[in-house]
C-alpha cells in the first residue's frame, strides 16, 4: 500500500499557556519513532478531569506541553516507525493519547485499538467510554441490585445504561435537572435531585425500604457526594469511586465505612493493558447494543474554539452533556 499522502508537512495544536487561555499553533508535523506510529485525529473529547489544569491551581506550571490536556482522541494513522508491524497507515483507532487536542499525535501500537467498521463515520473517544466499562466491570452489579450512580454527567449516563443492562433497579442522583432528565431517558428507575444532604438519604431509605444500596457509584470527584455516596451504601455494599478526585485530601465518614462493612473501590484503571482492554469492552458493548454514547456527544467545537469547550464544560448550560473538540 503507498503511503498516505500528507497535505502538509505542518500541524495545528492547542496550547494551554496560562489558566483559562488557549492559543493554537502551527509546527512542524512530528514523525513517529521506529517503535511509534502518527494519528491524524478527527477529535478529542473534554474531560472533566481536565478543569482544574484549565481553571488553574498553584502546582500546574504553565505553558503546558502543546495538545495537552487532550487525551480522548481518535483518528486515522498517517505515519507509522519502521519496527512497527500490528498497526499499518489508513487504520482508524482510538487508544491512549496525551495530547489530542492538536490534528495529530504520536503513540505506541500497543496503545491504541483499531475501530471496527461498523463505527464508521462516528465520533469515537475511546478512553472514557473504556474507563466506564472498566468502571462497570469492578462495580460487579448482579441483576435485582439496587445501584445509585451519584453524579449524572457523561460517566453517569454511560454507567446508568450499563447497569440496566444488567438488570439493576438504578437510582439517578445528580445536582443538575438536565442530567436527571437524561437519566430518565436512560430508563433510571428513580430520579433524586442531589439538592439536601439529608434529604437525599431520607428519599433513598425510602426508596430502598431502609436498606440502602447494593452499589454506588460516585461519579462526581467531589468531597460532599463521596460522603453523600457512604450514606446510600448499604450493609455489605459495595461504594465504587469513579469520580476522578483531585484538589487535595478528603474528609470522609469513614465511621460509617466501617459500621456498615463497606467494600470502597477505586476504580480508575492506571495499567494500561486493563485501559486497552476496556475501549475493547465498550466497542463490543456499542455493537452489541448494550451502550449508546452517541446522543451524549451534545457539543462540537473546532480547535480554535477550545476556550468555549471548556467554558461550557464547567459552566453546564442546559443541554450538556459532553463536548467534542472536532477537527
Amino acid at each position: 500500500m503507498p503511503p498516505m499522502p500528507s497535505e502538509t508537512n505542518i500541524y495545528r495544536s492547542v496550547t494551554l499557556e496560562a489558566p483559562k487561555k488557549a492559543s493554537v499553533k502551527e509546527s512542524a508535523l512530528p514523525e513517529p519513532g521506529d517503535d511509534e506510529v502518527r494519528v491524524k485525529l478527527e477529535g478529542s473529547g473534554v474531560c472533566a478531569s481536565s478543569i482544574p489544569v484549565w481553571e488553574g491551581r498553584d502546582w500546574f506550571d504553565y505553558p503546558l506541553s502543546t495538545g495537552n490536556p487532550g487525551h480522548e482522541g481518535w483518528g486515522v494513522i498517517d505515519a507509522v516507525g519502521k519496527n512497527v508491524k500490528s498497526l499499518r497507515e489508513r487504520q482508524r483507532v482510538t487508544g491512549l493519547m496525551y495530547n489530542t487536542h492538536a490534528t495529530h499525535d504520536i503513540a505506541h501500537p500497543d496503545m491504541l485499538v483499531k475501530l471496527p467498521d461498523f463505527l464508521d463515520n462516528k465520533p469515537f473517544p475511546g478512553e472514557p467510554i473504556g474507563c466506564a466499562l472498566n468502571i462497570f466491570t469492578r462495580s460487579n452489579i448482579t441483576k435485582g441490585d439496587t445501584v445509585a450512580v451519584v453524579g449524572c454527567g457523561f460517566l453517569g449516563l454511560l454507567l446508568i445504561q450499563l447497569a440496566k443492562t444488567q438488570g439493576a433497579k438504578v437510582i439517578a442522583v445528580s445536582k443538575r435537572k438536565y442530567s436527571l432528565h437524561a437519566a430518565g431517558l436512560y430508563e433510571a428507575d428513580h430520579l433524586v435531585e442531589m439538592d439536601d444532604h439529608y434529604r437525599v438519604i431520607e428519599n433513598i431509605k425510602e426508596l430502598t425500604d431502609g436498606k440502602f444500596c447494593e452499589r454506588v457509584i460516585e461519579c462526581t470527584g467531589k468531597e460532599w457526594p463521596l460522603n453523600l455516596s457512604i450514606q446510600l451504601t448499604g450493609i455489605s455494599g459495595k461504594l465504587i469511586i469513579a469520580g476522578f478526585h483531585q484538589d487535595g485530601m478528603r474528609n470522609i465518614d469513614l465511621q460509617t465505612l466501617n459500621w456498615r462493612g463497606i467494600d470502597m473501590i477505586s476504580a480508575h484503571e492506571r495499567n494500561p493493558k486493563r485501559y486497552i482492554k476496556g475501549i475493547k469492552n465498550a466497542i463490543i458493548a456499542v455493537q452489541t447494543g448494550a451502550l449508546n454514547p452517541f446522543p451524549l456527544f451534545t457539543h462540537t467545537f473546532s480547535l480554535e474554539e477550545t476556550e468555549k469547550a471548556y467554558q461550557n464544560l464547567v459552566q453546564r448550560p442546559d443541554g450538556f452533556i459532553k463536548a467534542l473538540i472536532i477537527n
